[in-house]
């Protein structure tokens, strides 16, 4: 028997290949969190990417939709350090597509953004025979009202949109805005953030409006002898347990967009939805409507809430127009006692394409 064939090789251990070590406990710690945060900001960026709202918090949380570029970048800053390839790739592509919508509007060019980008792209356009301006403001609940009149007062504009107007506002308005500078009017009186009143300096009627928990009246006006629908806006906000509501009154603005978009038409007020919600984008799309404030470059000014500073927030307050209009200028003024900016948007009525 050969004793050296039964003799057992030892073997070096340094020929044995490396056993992986796993990775402490805090980070897979740090690493399930980032997960977490990486797939919370991927479903929002989802809903906004494919054009749905979504159920709470997805509505609240896309009228803020810039801000998530904030721990989107926190999250691959830490798939950076923690070395995780994979979460690195997955959270640059989140960042990117959330930068894509963060872009001023009007840069993109999807759903949404079309009525925007033909302002630019409609050939030469109409000469203008009316200029007109346009003030819309949320007083909460009356509490700006003062304000509000020191602001018209001080502007001048022909045409003033108030939500959130009850019933001491409405008194205010009629006493101490003189009916020789506003003539016309259509004043809801309602309590709470119920009541609304549009002020015009311009020949005025009374039109139907839009059915709301809220009112939304509406008129028509004579601007340079051509009628012209005018119609405030004040839909319920999108809280918890009041999305259904939100995107239900919002479909109506979207039906009464629609069925007036042949005529030039002027939406304008506290829309609590921003161009992050598709609710809202179909009111653009279905109407024809272009964002005054983002033809005027302003359209990523915040407008709520008022108490933070400025870029802060979120911009739900709008003045929307149809092709027959084209704006000057829009400015977010800073008023008292309110959680709103108002917005004041100057125009120009083109006069009718010659048939």
């Amino acid at each position: 028997m050969d004793t050296a064939s039964s003799r057992t090789v030892a073997r070096d251990p340094l020929d044995d290949p490396p056993t992986p070590l796993a990775r402490p406990a805090p980070e897979r710690l740090l690493i399930w969190a980032t997960g977490l945060s990486l797939a919370a900001a991927t479903a929002l960026v989802g809903c906004r990417a494919i054009g749905v709202d979504g159920v709470t918090p997805v509505p609240q949380l896309l009228a803020f939709l810039p801000w998530s570029l904030l721990p989107i970048g926190v999250a691959a800053v830490f798939t950076a350090l923690l070395r995780w390839r994979g979460g690195l790739v997955w959270a640059l592509v989140v960042l990117a597509v959330a930068g894509w919508y963060g872009l001023p509007y009007g840069s993109q060019a999807g759903a949404g953004d079309k009525a925007s980008a033909s302002a630019s792209a409609s050939g030469p356009e109409q000469a203008a025979f009316a200029r007109i301006e346009v003030l819309t403001s949320n007083v909460e609940f009356g509490q700006a009202t003062l304000g509000l009149i020191e602001t018209v007062r001080r502007e001048r504009p022909d045409l003033v949109f108030v939500q959130e107007c009850e019933y001491i506002c409405a008194q205010l308005l009629n006493t101490r805005i003189p009916r020789a500078d506003y003539l016309y009017r259509h004043v809801v009186k309602a309590g709470h953030a119920e009541g609304s009143a549009i002020l015009s300096a311009l020949p005025l009627t009374d039109t139907e409006g839009i059915e709301g928990t809220l009112s939304m009246p509406g008129s028509e006006a004579v601007i340079g002898g051509r009628a012209v629908q005018l119609q405030l806006v004040h839909p319920l906000p999108p809280i918890p347990g009041g999305v259904g509501s939100w995107r239900r009154e919002l479909g109506r603005i979207r039906t009464y967009a629609a069925a007036h978009r042949d005529a030039p038409l002027i939406l304008a007020g506290d829309f609590n939805a921003t161009r992050d919600h598709a609710a809202f984008r179909a009111v653009l799309d279905d109407g024809e409507l272009r964002d005054g404030a983002a033809l005027a470059g302003a359209g990523r000014t915040p407008s709520w809430p008022a108490a933070v500073p400025r870029p802060l927030g979120a911009q739900i307050d709008h003045v929307l127009i149809s092709e027959d209009f084209s704006v000057r200028r829009a400015r977010f003024l800073d008023l008292a006692d309110t959680d709103h900016r108002a917005l004041l948007v100057e125009l120009d009525l083109r006069a009718p394409a010659r048939r």
